[in-house]
C-alpha cells in the first residue's frame, strides 16, 4: 500500500483510448494512479473523468508532472530512459512504492510492404512499442524489488498481432511478438522477488486508434472487409481483473476480442 493507503498503479498511454479505459477501471477499484503519456492536456482530460475522485484542480507542477483530480498526471516519453526514469522517480517521491505497471503505450507504426518501411518508420516503432516497454518494466522491477512489501505485478498490452499478423504490418507484428518474450522472461525473473508479470492481448476494442474497422481495413485474401469491434470497457475490466489477483496468482497470457472478428479460423 502507499502512503495513501490504496495499491498504487502506473498507466502507461494514459491520455486517451484503452490508457483512459484501465486507468477508469482501476479508479473505480480505489486505485492510486499515475497516468503517463506524451500530452499533457489528454492526460488531464483522462484525470477529470476518473470516476470518485476530488475535481480541485491541480497541485503546484514541478516541471514533471502535477496531480490533477487526485491522480498524478506526468508527461512522459517512454521511448527515452531519461524520461522514463523521471517518470518513475516521480512515483517514488509521490507513493514511496509501485503495486502495478500497465505497460500500454504503443503505436501501429507504419502500414506498408516490408520493403516499403523506412528505417526512421521501423524504428520509431520499435522504439515505442518494445524499447518502452523494456524501459517502464525494468524501472518497475527494480522498484518492486526493493519495496517493502516487497512484489507487484506488470501487465503487458500485447495485441492478437502477437499471434498472427495483419496485412502490411511488419514493424507492429514484429514490436508485439516481442512483448510476449518480454513478459515470459520477466514473470520468470520475477518469481523470487514477488513480480508477477502477465500479458494481454487486445482485438478489435473501439477507439481512436481503430477507427478505421468500420471504414474496413484490409484482409489477407487482398479484400477490404469492415470488422466488428468491442467496448473498450470491456478490456479495461479484464485488465482489472488481472490486477486484483493475489500475488500469488498469475494470468500469463489472455486474449479478449470482438466475438465476430476474423481471427479465429480462416477469416
Amino acid at each position: 500500500m502507499s502512503v495513501d493507503g490504496n495499491a498504487v498503479a502506473l498507466v502507461t498511454g494514459a491520455g486517451s483510448g484503452l490508457g483512459r479505459a484501465i486507468a477508469r477501471a482501476l479508479a473505480g477499484a480505489d486505485w492510486s494512479l499515475v497516468l503517463a503519456g506524451r500530452r499533457e492536456e489528454t492526460l488531464r482530460r483522462t484525470a477529470a473523468s476518473l470516476p470518485g475522485r476530488s475535481y480541485g484542480g491541480a497541485t503546484p507542477d514541478t516541471g514533471t508532472g502535477a496531480e490533477v483530480a487526485g491522480a498524478l498526471v506526468v508527461v512522459a516519453d517512454v521511448s527515452r530512459p531519461e524520461s522514463v526514469r523521471e517518470l518513475f522517480g516521480r512515483v517514488a517521491e509521490r507513493f514511496g512504492r509501485l503495486d502495478l505497471l500497465v505497460n500500454n503505450a504503443g503505436t501501429f507504426g507504419p502500414s506498408l510492404p516490408p520493403d516499403e518501411v523506412s528505417y526512421e518508420d521501423w524504428r520509431a516503432t520499435v522504439d515505442v512499442n518494445l524499447t518502452g516497454s523494456f524501459l517502464c518494466a525494468q524501472e518497475a522491477f527494480r522498484m518492486m524489488r526493493d519495496q517493502r512489501p516487497q512484489g507487484g505485478r506488470i501487465i503487458n498490452n500485447g495485441s492478437l498481432s502477437a499471434h498472427t499478423p495483419r496485412p502490411n504490418s511488419v514493424a507492429y507484428t514484429t514490436t508485439k511478438h516481442a512483448i510476449t518474450g518480454l513478459t515470459k522472461s520477466l514473470a520468470l525473473d520475477g518469481r523470487r522477488h514477488n513480480i508477477a508479470c502477465g500479458q494481454i492481448d487486445v482485438g478489435n476494442a473501439a477507439t481512436d486508434m481503430t477507427a478505421a474497422m468500420a471504414r474496413g481495413v484490409p484482409q489477407a485474401n487482398g479484400s477490404t472487409a469492415v470488422e466488428p469491434t468491442m467496448d473498450p470497457g470491456e478490456v479495461a475490466r479484464t485488465v482489472l481483473h488481472m490486477a486484483s489477483l493475489p500475488l500469488d496468482a498469475n494470468i500469463l497470457s489472455l486474449t479478449i476480442m470482438a466475438t465476430g472478428m476474423p481471427y479465429v479460423g480462416r477469416g
